[in-house]
């Protein structure tokens, strides 16, 4: 107490301290001067180490954590940049859309992106190019897209000042915003940066288009995990949402309900997408088709989960091609959205469609499918599911998409994998990486 004592020098109520003149008083006030000037420069000291000398962006360590990657000093901006911008970003076909594709080094927004590209519509890309996977792999895909003529700006959205310029440059008339941290697993290991990326990265991508004018349409990626726990099959838009297995369940319901948020303040126009297991071609290596084609070449033994009492793991797998096909009537069909400068001047379009195949297929199935494709037989080890977020089956009821959309998935489990091992032989072709 006799260290803060100092502090009852300060009146209790507002108005001109008066200080006692008496030189005892004057002696503690410098010395009580003393100490502030000095814990003050402790303190300025401490943020200085923990700022400026904490692992800078180029370390390891920050580049392993998706949370600070937003930090980098990403290259951008200039007249030869924004050119660049405009090009990409410029409706070759009548009655074409501009749209800013987030995420565009991803999977599914690469396929995306080169869709949209294929019909006319203007794309720009964004991505941060993270190494939650093999960043090559997605290096792959950008020089894919750069073919197609789609240009990749690299940066995070959570860079407010980056947006905000590209919304200067290009007046988007759609954004498919695909940027997130994936995978349920690996939410165990790192949650904050699926807190960064799912959560303030789509409140930092509304909060600008709030404010663009005019405002884009928003089609973005939620997930068919926001059903969790929930046991009614298949899975309906209409069944409640409420209990995730995974924190990146919760980030992706969350996710919902800010968009029913800036919908509901500020007339954006909103459809959410829940995608149901993707897979296919320039696929994801942390998913388990992708994984097991691997080892299961490489003589590796592969775990594969059952749920209690031998109960069959399924999962409603669906070919990127019908997922991109989704994906571009949600833009097609997305409503123009009704605000202004920020202020919403009437209601807005508010969706959510489940993007699935309806077919679920136990994982064991997947395996023997991938054992006749790549004539080798699978080491099979048999594992208990573990509490890591998984659940144990997926399926989707699509017949909203069906009616509202088109939607209507034509790819079998058979076929995609077929088509995926074929790319996936050509791109590691003889242990070596080919964009082939």
């Amino acid at each position: 107490m006799k260290q803060i004592s100092h502090l009852d020098d300060i009146p209790s109520t507002p108005g001109k301290f008066k200080m006692d003149k008496s030189p005892y008083n004057r002696l503690r006030w410098h010395s009580s001067l003393a100490k502030l000037t000095f814990w003050s420069f402790v303190f300025l000291a401490l943020i200085f180490i923990f700022f400026f000398r904490s692992p800078s962006s180029s370390t390891p360590q920050a580049l392993s954590d998706p949370s600070r990657r937003y930090l980098q000093n990403y290259s951008w901006g200039g007249a030869a940049w924004e050119k660049r911008v405009r090009s990409s970003a410029r409706i070759r076909s009548r009655n074409g859309m501009s749209v800013l594709v987030t995420g565009a080094a991803g999977f599914v927004g690469t396929h995306v992106s080169a869709a949209l590209k294929r019909r006319g519509d203007g794309v720009l890309g964004l991505d941060n190019f993270n190494d939650y996977y093999d960043p090559s792999l997605k290096r792959a895909r950008q020089a894919l897209l750069e073919r197609a003529g789609v240009f990749i700006v690299e940066g995070d959205i959570n860079d407010e000042a980056l947006l905000k310029k590209l919304f200067e440059v290009v007046a988007f008339t759609h954004v498919m915003h695909l940027a997130a941290q994936a995978g349920v697993r690996y939410a165990m290991e790192n949650p904050s940066s699926y807190v960064h990326s799912n959560i303030a990265g789509l409140v930092s991508l509304l909060e600008v288009c709030k404010s663009a004018n005019p405002q884009p349409a928003i089609v973005w990626a939620s997930s068919s995990s926001v059903y969790g726990l929930n046991t009614k099959v298949p899975f309906s838009e209409k069944d409640r949402t409420d209990q995730p297995a995974s924190l990146y369940a919760a980030t992706k319901k969350a996710g919902e309900e800010i968009a029913h948020t800036y919908n509901h303040i500020y007339g954006l126009s909103l459809t959410g997408l829940r995608f149901f297991t993707v897979y296919g071609p320039w696929g994801r290596p942390d998913m388990a088709y992708f994984f097991f084609t691997r080892d299961i070449l490489k003589g590796k033994t592969i775990s594969i989960f059952e749920a209690a009492n031998h109960g069959t793991v399924a999962r409603d797998f669906t070919y990127i091609d019908d997922i991109v096909r989704g994906c571009l009537a949600a833009l097609d069909t997305a409503e123009k959205s009704t605000g202004s400068g920020g202020k919403k001047k009437g209601p807005a379009q508010l969706r959510v469609y489940n993007l699935g195949n309806t077919s679920p297929v136990p994982v064991s199935d997947l395996v023997s499918i991938l054992e006749r494709l790549l004539k080798v037989k699978a080491k099979r080890n048999i594992l208990r599911l573990p509490r890591n977020g998984d659940v144990q089956y997926t399926h989707a009821n699509i017949s909203l998409a069906q009616r509202e959309l088109g939607y209507k998935p034509t790819t079998d489990l058979q076929s995609g994998l077929k088509k995926f091992v074929r790319w996936y032989l050509r791109f590691y072709a003889d242990g070596k990486k080919s964009g082939v």
